[in-house]
């Protein structure tokens, strides 16, 4: 008789974060010199009949992870007694029977299940998928502006810029400024960041910006990514107040500029990346194992991408991007972030025991990071500190 799942272990927990606060509105993480901003997370463990567990710490987002973590709680009843191994079965079950829900919960789960399966074969999630390469350009991806004394002007962006240059980055990709006290958006703020980032470094890293949906118009939209064009910048990303969301906006954006787009952080599904990749609304595709269904579902939007003759680029920092990217021919660089001169990496947290890290630091003279080799994510969390950190059961 296969193997069988017999508990899903959920256990969210408290991390804290130096330096840090958020905007006005509370959305965007931005450097506020001596306050600790405390964010909440989870790990789940997929325990099995044979004694294997998989694993996975989920660090990623915002840490308002509440309806994340409800959607987990309703795959238990699924999942329990199934085997652990038909993936893709699960895949496509969860699919359908959270058809009505933003699906956040499967990427989790299907990442603790792969973890699972390269235990249970003695071989890492990469080496599963067919290992492409070993290490991973990365690039510096900055926290959001700020008024605060860290990343609060044109120069700042530059002078940050030429630090990650001299400790090894590739490239660096620029957060813009959200709404600061006033709830103005300066938008020749912005322009004049692009240029500063272009006359200081462009020469030597390859520069993208995303203003993760900050501008307020398409217009807006238009006049940053021409500054983009003048400066050569290797990509731009959801800049303006669609969501990240509309073909036809964004086709539109796209004749009108040189300058790449990048797109789909916000579709959350193959079908709906593979539309706005055929509607010739974006140049790169973009996928995250957390938001799209896991190393399963982030696989296959990368499969449509080659298909159809483009590059894929893997949204943030973490074991899983790194298997994912490791088993990627049409990639780039690994989103090594979000970083700041002033303050701990949004993703640069005590929950390993081991030497693997998502900070500035963790490239080597080439720029790179390594994909871990161990069965499995590769990774050995700290449970004592996430246990000791437990704010429920």
């Amino acid at each position: 008789m296969a193997n069988r799942i017999t508990d899903v272990e959920i256990i969210p927990f408290e991390v804290s974060l130096e330096n840090a606060g958020t905007d006005e509105n509370g959305f965007n993480i931005i450097y506020q010199p001596e306050t600790v901003m405390d964010r909440w997370l989870f790990a789940v463990r997929i325990h099995t009949a044979d004694g294997e567990v998989g694993e996975y710490v989920n660090i990623g987002g915002f840490g308002n992870n509440g309806p994340t973590l409800a959607q987990i709680r309703m795959m238990t009843e699924y999942l329990l007694g199934k085997d652990p191994l038909r993936r893709e079965r699960h895949w496509s079950e969860l699919q359908r029977g959270f058809r009505k829900y933003d699906r956040f919960g499967i990427g989790t789960i299907d990442i603790a299940l792969w973890d699972l399966a390269g235990k249970t074969y003695g071989a890492s999630i990469s080496e599963l998928l067919g290992s492409y390469r070993e290490t991973l350009p990365a690039y510096a991806s900055t926290y959001m502006g700020d008024e605060n004394g860290g990343l609060d002007s044109p120069e700042a962006y530059a002078d940050f810029a030429e630090d990650c240059l001299d400790l090894g980055f590739l490239a660096f990709k620029m957060h813009g400024w959200g709404p600061q006290g006033t709830g103005d958006r300066d938008i020749d703020r912005e322009i004049a960041t692009v240029h500063a980032l272009g006359d200081r470094v462009g020469d030597e890293m390859d520069l993208m910006l995303d203003p993760a949906c900050e501008y307020e118009t398409w217009a807006d939209a238009l006049q940053v990514g021409r500054a983009c064009d003048e400066q050569s910048f290797y990509w731009y990303e959801d800049p303006y107040r669609d969501g990240g969301v509309s073909q036809h906006g964004h086709k539109q954006l796209h004749e009108r500029l040189d300058t790449p787009l990048l797109q789909g952080e916000y579709l959350h599904s193959l079908e709906l990346n593979a539309d706005f990749i055929a509607s010739g609304a974006t140049d790169f595709a973009r996928a995250d194992p957390e938001y799209d269904g896991g190393i399963t579902g982030a696989m296959k939007i990368a499969n449509v991408a080659e298909g159809l003759g483009l590059d894929i680029e893997y949204h943030g920092a973490g074991p899983a991007q790194r298997h994912c990217m490791a088993a990627t021919r049409n990639t780039n660089y690994y989103e090594l972030g979000i970083v700041h001169p002033r303050a701990a990496g949004t993703r640069d947290l005590p929950v390993y025991q081991d030497s693997y890290q998502d900070a500035l630091t963790s490239i080597d003279s080439d720029g790179t990071v390594p994909v871990p080799t161990e069965p499995g994510l590769g990774v050995t969390y700290d449970w004592d500190y996430i246990k000791e950190h437990q704010i429920e059961t």
